[in-house]
């Protein structure tokens, strides 16, 4: 993961009706918009997993939810802080560290059909981590449309470097849900998995007659 310091700290741009445009300033349309959404996005977040923090029963869910909160606030904080300035915030984004292995049960068990809750009563780990997860999900996408659109360098990096985070953590809530049959992970049969994995071939060098000639001299095509 690159660090974000890398972004161009108070270089002066240019806005061609008024002039320099000062570094808390350095902000496109697009920008604007798209961090307010993400940020919006962010206190959404953190404030589902607050209010869904009551009903966790589970102390390896609840571990999970209090570790992942502390590490969105965190994000959150320097995301604001570097697009209220325009420049690198107080310190680079972290990365965020997982506590579970990677290992997933494959295949499918019969399992309850879902439905909608009668009442509030009904919340349980099932629904939380899913809550969790979803958020997780929306946060990556979210960041990287805003990043794609950013033209401040400081918080376009800051947003790369956060989208990582995003899959780390639902990756860890994907895994906790797999481990109690929650997020069951269904495979083809070996034989059409071989098949997919035979559909393609290594790249094999610069194709031929493809690209142009740089050592043609062009004086040869103009007219006498």
């Amino acid at each position: 993961m690159m660090q974000n310091q890398q972004g161009q700290q108070g270089q002066m741009h240019q806005n061609m009706h008024t002039g320099n445009v000062p570094p808390q300033m350095n902000h496109g349309g697009h920008e604007v918009i798209d961090l307010n959404e993400v940020l919006s996005s962010a206190i959404g977040t953190m404030n589902q997993y607050l209010m869904l923090r009551q009903h966790v029963k589970d102390p390896e869910l609840l571990d999970i939810l209090d570790r992942q909160y502390k590490f969105m606030q965190d994000e959150y904080n320097i995301t604001l802080e570097c697009f209220k300035s325009g420049q690198n915030p107080s310190h680079p984004t972290s990365s965020y560290k997982m506590n579970q292995g990677n290992d997933f049960i494959y295949g499918m068990t019969p399992a309850q059909p879902k439905k909608p809750f009668q009442s509030v009563a009904e919340i349980n780990d099932e629904y939380i981590s899913s809550c969790m997860l979803a958020s997780c999900k929306s946060g990556a996408q979210m960041k990287t449309m805003a990043a794609l659109e950013s033209t401040n360098p400081v918080v376009r990096r800051v947003l790369a470097d956060s989208i990582p985070n995003c899959i780390e953590m639902g990756y860890e809530l994907s895994i906790y849900q797999n481990k109690h049959k929650y997020y069951q992970v269904p495979q083809f049969a070996e034989q059409d998995m071989m098949n997919f994995f035979n559909a393609f071939a290594p790249a094999q060098g610069m194709p031929q007659g493809q690209m142009p000639n740089n050592n043609v001299n062009m004086n040869n095509n103009m007219p006498h």
